[in-house]
């Protein structure tokens, strides 16, 4: 089995490289299944149905997203369609869910989301508990548990791969757009990395437009921030899932 994780879709740009990688990619390393965060696809704020879609058509499994979950009014006419999932650890009274179920090449794959506490400035519930209860009620009824923690702080994230090493098959990051260097299978088998990176504008500011964000750390007056223009990076992940451990071994970084 083998999974791709794409890192945070920022914009268009991130939607067109988006589209224009992952069907070469899942030719080339014969992919099976394919995650990727598109809470920052429409305008760097939430994502819109039509661009849901575009990532769907472009072979993605699941999108999962983040703190920008809501950030376009009609995510309300899809957010419980099957291949998207929001933060687990959101309240238990928003719409849609925290993790699903996927059937693949005879596998059944959980894919969870769960978005972070340390200055996220976001409402939630302890990701930490919330995934051990998910994870003690469905751990046997799957073969592969993906999580996805959109999370700030790198300590919150490692921090949470050290809580469930060896319960987790795979452990990515998400949410800083910076991509970290730390990609490893941990001695309870748990692949992990702290952040994928992002897929969207190169000559940006983690996506954004430079000279409107510089003029915010310049005057601290709350300029609108804008996604970049331009060329596009792609950022992601590669995990090579051994069919009869269901154990990840091999995991590689992707930065195009």
């Amino acid at each position: 089995m083998n999974i791709l994780a794409v890192g945070d879709i920022v914009g268009k740009s991130g939607i067109n490289k988006f589209k224009e990688e992952v069907p070469k990619l899942i030719e080339e390393n014969k992919i099976d299944f394919v995650i990727v965060n598109g809470e920052n696809a429409a305008d760097g704020s939430g994502i819109t149905e039509k661009m849901y879609k575009e990532l769907l058509a472009s072979k993605a499994n699941v999108v999962t997203m983040g703190n920008h979950t809501w950030g376009k009014k009609d995510i309300f006419g899809f957010i419980d369609d099957k291949r998207i999932i929001r933060p687990a650890n959101y309240s238990k009274n928003n719409p849609g869910k925290g993790y699903r179920i996927y059937e693949c090449k005879g596998k059944k794959i959980a894919v969870m989301n769960l978005i972070g506490r340390v200055t996220m400035g976001v409402l939630s519930e302890n990701p930490f508990l919330v995934a051990r209860e998910i994870i003690d009620r469905i751990k046997s009824l799957v073969d592969i548990i993906v999580i996805d923690i959109h999370a700030e702080a790198t300590a919150e994230k490692i921090a949470l791969s050290y809580y469930l090493n060896g319960d987790a098959t795979i452990i990515f990051g998400t949410h800083t757009h910076v991509q970290t260097a730390d990609e490893k299978i941990m001695k309870n088998g748990t692949a992990y990395i702290t952040d994928l990176g992002m897929t969207g504008p190169i000559e940006s500011i983690i996506g954004m437009n430079i000279e409107s964000s510089i003029k915010r750390f310049e005057t601290s007056l709350p300029e609108k921030y804008k996604v970049a223009e331009g060329e596009a990076m792609f950022n992601g992940c590669f995990f090579e899932v051994d069919d009869n451990t269901n154990r990840v071994t091999k995991i590689q970084r992707i930065n195009m």
